[in-house]
């Protein structure tokens, strides 16, 4: 395959050092793009997970290996951590190998757009921080991406494409879909407030890109339930990617027209029929 050259490139919530980050597919996509600008927009590596308990693939290394590649071979890479990796926002304005580490980062797009950029932890509504409930919900969360797990394994072995199934349980789930849009419209209200036209954010693994109350939502998604990046092209054009066996675009916004697929239905485009391809 040719590689894909784009002028953007902003990808998020990886988190290397867990079993559910799916670096296969991302490392696939990393060595068939090529872009001026790449983003790094938090949870690149899980900190937290590693210090619970110590996992690391060889394809995490890789990752790693290829990111500084592109660093040292004229990408532009900003790494602005996240709530996963914050420790490393005290390297904030210092370059590690090549790659810049900053708190948050203004973009300007090839058709004049201003786009603020950060991780959107900052955006959780303050109840989300009580323990009982960060308990239960990430309880249920590693159960489902336990699940999600087991589920593409079996069907690796049967030749069929990547599922999300944690992408289904969302978009079945009220509180979630309720905390999703909530979230949304706090990050559109911030990028309203400092006179930008977008926010792209990730740390929600839930990709999209919505017009909300005239400033442009983008969410890049993750590498450990969606596999989606958010690019731009040499004209300023945003799309969000889907990068495992089946490659298509889900979202689409250029400067005057917002053309957005629900994210859930990612959970069954590999398997419809007519899916564009990459």
């Amino acid at each position: 395959m040719s590689t894909l050259r784009f002028r953007s490139i902003f990808i998020s919530d990886v988190h290397l050092g867990t079993p559910d980050c799916k670096s296969g597919y991302l490392l696939d996509f990393l060595r068939s793009t090529h872009s001026e600008f790449l983003y790094l927009v938090g949870d690149i590596i899980d900190l937290e997970a590693l210090a619970r308990r110590p996992y690391w693939h060889p394809e995490h290394s890789a990752v790693l290996g290829e990111l500084l590649r592109k660093a040292g071979d004229g990408t532009r890479v900003i790494f602005i951590p996240g709530n996963h990796d914050a420790p490393l926002r005290g390297l904030a304005g210092q370059s590690v190998g090549g790659i810049v580490v900053r708190l948050d980062a203004l973009h300007v797009g090839a058709d004049g757009r201003r786009y603020r950029v950060s991780h959107g932890d900052e955006y959780d509504p303050e109840d989300y921080g009580k323990r009982w409930l960060y308990s239960v919900g990430e309880a249920a969360r590693r159960f489902i991406c336990w699940t999600n797990r087991a589920l593409n394994r079996l069907r690796r072995r049967l030749r069929l494409p990547y599922l999300p199934l944690p992408i289904i349980a969302k978009s079945h789930i009220g509180k979630a879909l309720e905390y999703i849009r909530r979230y949304e419209h706090s990050a559109a209200a911030r990028a309203a407030a400092e006179g930008l036209d977008s926010h792209i954010c990730g740390h929600i693994h839930y990709g999209g890109i919505r017009m909300i109350d005239g400033v442009l939502y983008c969410n890049d998604g993750d590498w450990v339930e969606h596999c989606t990046a958010l690019v731009e092209d040499a004209a300023g054009v945003l799309e969000l990617l889907h990068w495992s066996e089946h490659r298509t675009a889900l979202a689409q916004a250029s400067a005057d027209t917002v053309l957005p697929s629900p994210v859930a239905a990612l959970a069954f485009a590999s398997l419809a029929r007519g899916v564009r391809p990459l």
